[in-house]
């Protein structure tokens, strides 16, 4: 007889619950041997899948020069419509040439602005924004896991950084698995926490010497910030200070630990 919780372990499996519902799945499959042989016959699937057949994904780079292109559509199109609304007049040449060299110079300057990285005081709304979109049914975890060395390596093809990871559940930070996220034309890792009913992203990126706030409260949200080499750390959460900063110094002792 089918197990009656065979559904909601393989709806978490294929990231369709939200992080409580898929929590408590995946403890299930742990004491139930049905649904652990599930797991382990759907991940070996999807690892097949993966590796026997081509899957085509846009560079950051692209998606970033469709994006541009998209919003230069939209705004001509909307330049064409307000003209059509407008009077019909004649610009002198003097005039055509002027405007033209404007246009140019605000195209240039608009460049500069979509290709520099995110500053210190965006970067907050960036994370706040993706820790929130990922507590939607479905966008939690891309691997679900509590074993390091499965969730470790799966950032090697899917992230442009190898993030510390492990789980800390006897100090109460219990491993949820991780996913790729888009930030600042970077594919982030973030690595997912559970403590108690509170979900914890800590996100990670290149950051080299780039500042990042330390501490700050946003909405309801907590945030915290700290460099590990040339990674930047930024763990969000609505958990206490107390307990964020927990998880920080057990992920700052062991990005300094797998350094040595």
């Amino acid at each position: 007889m089918q197990c009656a919780e065979s559904l909601a372990v393989q709806a978490a499996f294929d990231g369709e619950l939200d992080a409580v519902s898929a929590a408590a799945a995946e403890r299930h499959a742990e004491h139930c041997p049905e649904c652990r042989a599930l797991l382990e016959h759907l991940e070996r699937t999807r690892t097949r899948i993966r590796r026997e057949v081509d899957y085509g994904r846009a560079s950051p780079e692209l998606q970033a020069r469709i994006a541009r292109m998209l919003d230069a559509e939209a705004a001509a199109a909307k330049r064409v419509l307000g003209a059509a609304a407008r009077p019909a007049w004649r610009l002198r040449p003097f005039w055509l040439g002027t405007l033209a060299g404007a246009a140019a110079a605000l195209a240039a300057s608009l460049a500069v602005v979509m290709l520099a990285p995110l500053s210190p005081a965006a970067l907050p709304d960036e994370l706040l924004a993706a820790h929130v979109r990922s507590l939607m049914p479905g966008h939690l975890t891309d691997v679900v896991s509590t074993d390091r060395h499965t969730v470790k390596p799966w950032f090697a093809g899917h992230a442009d950084v190898s993030p510390a990871v492990a789980d800390f559940s006897a100090q109460g930070y219990r491993l949820v698995g991780g996913r790729a996220d888009y930030l600042d034309r970077q594919r982030v890792a973030a690595v997912v926490y559970e403590h108690g009913a509170h979900v914890i992203n800590v996100f990670s990126f290149a950051a080299g010497v780039r500042p990042l706030p330390a501490q700050l409260s946003r909405s309801g949200y907590h945030l915290e910030c700290w460099h590990a080499g040339d990674l930047g750390y930024c763990a969000v959460s609505d958990a206490g200070w107390e307990e964020l900063d927990g998880l920080a110094r057990l992920l700052q002792d062991l990005a300094a630990h797998d350094t040595r």
